[in-house]
């Protein structure tokens, strides 16, 4: 039973960004944790991020700001170009270069793998579990056990679900929930998808071959193909490498359990190596625009592409609403799934986490009331700011989809007055989370940030702290 005065152990479940965020937030203000993850490995898949002020005053804070410089490219805009037959020309530009005017914060491109790297760096190797399948979650008193396959338990006050679109944590705490009634019909709905999605990461270029690699900035590139599902980018990184991600359009919006029936009965394997190279197959022959005018294929990128680097993933879009119950609460993809479109699934992951955080180091005791209190405030801070996310991404779809609506949403953007573009660039600006109990940092950019309720609320908290060590 809780005292009432320690801190909360925390069990997070998933090492993907938004659980290792969390982890290494948790580190910083003393918080006991451990991070479960099921992959005996971390694999470095995934191709490029996009980085701005929606994290990087957070990464000054955690003091990894000029690490992540490092490993980041410059980009202020993003080149939309439609290829016709053998043709390929740029459309219109996405100027975004007034974001840094706007927050203080350049715009950058980040391999994820690196990305990933940075994060996994601040928290200690001893408090990832590697090779962790968590079978069952049960609950006594105060505390939540997770029951792990290999026989183990681990017991905590708190249980984050930081475990993907197709979390476990909340399989659990929604079978709970649907044996009580309470729990709502469209959490009950399985997760749907329209779109598959190919990416990769090729190995060090040769800056003879593809000059692209040596240019200052990032040249960040997105191609629509006339008459065809695809929507595919390309992304030179500050590694010297390209990282790509193509995007197919099914005609139907179906769900992971009805394509692996139709799987089953087609004795097809959908997610395995012979569909990855089937669509490596048919996309070979898709263009791809260089800053220098130079034009090559996605296949010329595929074959400098190690096939341990080539993933294959279906892409899901549903925001939950239910976010927590008792002692667990989701974060990520565990509780909402965006499209690809708009770039912000990981982002708003590590946003979540800053939020989490920031609460869990204002919360004044361990006791369920105490718990159940901060996941509501943590639930009704991000859900609004997630749903504008997710209503974004939706309307960048639009934009990179092919056919009558796309190129109607392309002639606005395209002809779109300036004082308006800048309105909405403003908008995507407004909001740069810091850490409430790490030190504050001086205001930056031109346009006033807007403080979250998390931050005020741990920086209150935090500055008692300060107040009162300082007068013992």
């Amino acid at each position: 039973m809780s005292t009432g005065t320690d801190k909360p152990t925390v069990l997070i479940v998933g090492a993907g960004l938004g659980g290792l965020m969390l982890g290494a937030l948790l580190e910083k203000q003393g918080v006991p944790y451990t991070i479960f993850e099921r992959a005996a490995t971390v694999k470095p898949l995934g191709s490029a991020m996009a980085i701005g002020s929606a994290l990087l005053p957070a990464f000054q804070q955690m003091g990894i700001y000029d690490d992540f410089l490092a490993i980041g490219k410059y980009y202020s805009r993003v080149s939309c170009s439609k290829q016709t037959g053998e043709d390929i020309k740029t459309t219109f530009p996405l100027d975004i270069m007034a974001w840094k005017t706007y927050s203080g914060y350049d715009q950058y491109i980040v391999a994820r793998p690196k990305l990933y790297e940075l994060i996994l760096k601040q928290v200690p190797a001893h408090k990832i579990r590697l090779g962790k399948k968590v079978l069952n979650i049960s609950k006594k008193d105060d505390k939540v056990t997770v029951h792990l396959a290999d026989n183990e338990t681990f017991e905590g006050d708190i249980i984050v679900g930081a475990d993907g679109a197709y979390s476990a944590v909340r399989q659990k705490m929604y079978e709970q929930l649907k044996e009580k009634g309470v729990l709502p019909k469209v959490d009950q709905e399985e997760l749907p998808f329209n779109s598959t999605c190919l990416v990769g990461q090729t190995k060090v270029l040769d800056p003879k071959e593809f000059p692209e690699i040596t240019l200052p900035f990032s040249n960040f590139t997105s191609i629509q193909k006339q008459g065809k599902p695809y929507t595919w980018s390309t992304l030179n990184t500050a590694q010297g490498t390209m990282c790509w991600l193509i995007v197919k359009r099914l005609e139907q919006t179906t769900t992971k359990a009805a394509l692996e029936q139709r799987s089953k009965e087609s004795n097809n394997t959908e997610w395995g190596g012979q569909p990855v190279q089937a669509m490596i197959d048919e996309t070979r022959d898709l263009l791809v625009l260089f800053d220098d005018g130079k034009v090559a294929t996605l296949g010329d990128l595929y074959d400098l592409t190690p096939t341990n680097l080539i993933s294959k993933v279906m892409i899901e879009e549903k925001v939950f609403t239910t976010w927590h119950h008792d002692r667990y609460v989701l974060l990520g993809d565990a509780c909402h799934k965006l499209d690809i479109a708009g770039g912000q699934g990981a982002v708003t992951a590590m946003q979540d986490a800053i939020a989490l955080a920031n609460l869990i180091y204002a919360m004044p005791t361990t006791t369920t009331k105490d718990i159940t209190d901060v996941f509501e405030e943590y639930k009704s801070e991000r859900y609004p700011a997630v749903m504008e996310s997710y209503n974004n991404s939706k309307q960048l779809r639009k934009l990179a989809d092919t056919g009558l609506v796309a190129s109607i949403v392309s002639f606005i953007v395209s002809w779109m007055p300036m004082w308006l573009w800048n309105l909405s660039l403003k908008k995507g600006v407004r909001f740069r989370p810091q850490i409430g109990y790490l030190p504050a940092l001086e205001p930056r950019g031109t346009f006033p940030r807007v403080p979250s309720p998390s931050e005020l609320k741990a920086r209150a908290v935090f500055e008692k702290k300060q107040q009162a060590a300082a007068s013992v």
